[in-house]
């Protein structure tokens, strides 16, 4: 896995789907998961460049971040190729 990860988790379906559309609005990045954790927490992961994927989790943060609890953001810019067994 050459591309950075961005992962975006918020306690609310609508903030979630409101975050992914802003995330590929915003820079050139690709949903590789969107997943249901559980509690009402919906966590969205991207991949893209590294400034791609900040500039995109960032504009989830402003996006969604008023429609309800964001959980936890995070950008990891050269992830090991054993992180992409977990998002299969």
């Amino acid at each position: 896995m050459k591309q950075a990860l961005g992962i975006f988790e918020v306690r609310s379906m609508l903030a979630a789907v409101q975050a992914a559309d802003a995330m590929v609005k915003a820079a050139s990045v690709k949903i590789v998961d969107f997943h249901f954790v559980g509690s009402g927490i919906v966590s969205v992961v991207v991949e893209g460049e590294v400034a791609a994927v900040k500039a995109a989790v960032e504009n989830a943060m402003a996006s969604a971040g008023h429609l309800a609890e964001v959980i936890s953001t995070n950008v990891i810019p050269r992830p090991h190729d054993e992180v992409s067994k977990i998002l299969k």
